[in-house]
């Protein structure tokens, strides 16, 4: 007889990994082929030929929002749906149109100049004028209002050398102890560099095709590109459609309030 129970994207494992190190990767999340075509329209868009690296003169360049079919069938794979419903909870999240913006990392010897540790904002200060252009004053509080996951899509192969996100494991249990005390309003200008500087750093490798799910209060950070082919790479945000609870009646809390409960719980 069929099973009546929802198809399951990640392991027992998995989610406990995503709670306790705060991303979990999953291979073949969307179709290589779907990169392929998603990198052909981001190089018409792109003021440099794929042919000549003569002329990748900037270390990244940034291209935005794209809802082509490519790139709304890669958001929406049935696998990541799938494993949305697990790490946020069925019906707490807003499906994407699109995948936000592309970072396009380049060969090259000079900093791009965004490679600094950070976990990215949220929402404006209730009383700071909204900039759409400048998010240096926007803010993130402990029950991430405003996101729900960090997300990187890989639309090259991306290895050691090819400017991967760094990553430190454990570190949005760190965020989530910091953020607690200023309460709903959240903190803004936020300097990283030394929260969770005392874990390891994982690099956010793989093939074309591979989606990492991060928790909103990982710390990560660029890097300079010392490979020989472009990097292509998307980071958009998953949006709550409801706001995390820390507290809930019915103790239903998703994998990603259970880790912000773990860091407020217990002391390291």
């Amino acid at each position: 007889m069929p099973s009546n129970k929802p198809a399951c994207a990640l392991s027992d494992a998995q989610i406990e990994q995503f709670i306790q190190d705060g991303f979990v990767r999953i291979d073949r999340a969307f179709p290589r082929e779907l990169a392929e075509q998603g990198r052909v329209i981001l190089w018409r868009d792109l003021p440099c030929d794929p042919d000549d690296p003569a002329t990748w003169t900037q270390p990244v360049i940034r291209l935005g929002y794209y809802n082509d079919e490519p790139f709304r069938q890669a958001v929406n794979s049935p696998l990541l749906h799938a494993a949305f419903d697990q790490v946020l909870g069925k019906g707490r999240w807003w499906p994407r149109a699109d995948l936000g913006t592309f970072p396009v990392r380049f060969p090259s010897p000079h900093d791009p100049g965004d490679a600094g540790w950070h976990v990215d904002l949220s929402f404006p200060g209730d009383n700071e004028p909204v900039d759409g252009n400048d998010y240096a004053a926007w803010r993130v509080n402990v029950t991430s209002r405003g996101r729900a996951l960090l997300m990187l899509f890989l639309f090259s192969d991306i290895g050691e050398a090819e400017a991967p996100t760094r990553i430190r494991p454990g570190s949005h249990l760190d965020m989530a102890r910091l953020l607690a005390p200023a309460g709903e309003a959240g903190m803004s200008h936020l300097k990283l560099d030394e929260i969770g500087s005392d874990r390891p750093e994982t690099l956010a490798t793989g093939d074309a095709g591979t989606v990492y799910l991060c928790h909103p209060f990982l710390i990560h950070a660029a890097q300079m590109h010392r490979g020989s082919a472009p990097r292509f790479m998307a980071q958009p945000p998953l949006h709550p459609s409801e706001p995390f609870r820390l507290e809930r009646e019915d103790g239903d809390y998703s994998p990603v309030e259970r880790s912000i409960r773990q860091a407020l719980q217990a002391r390291r």
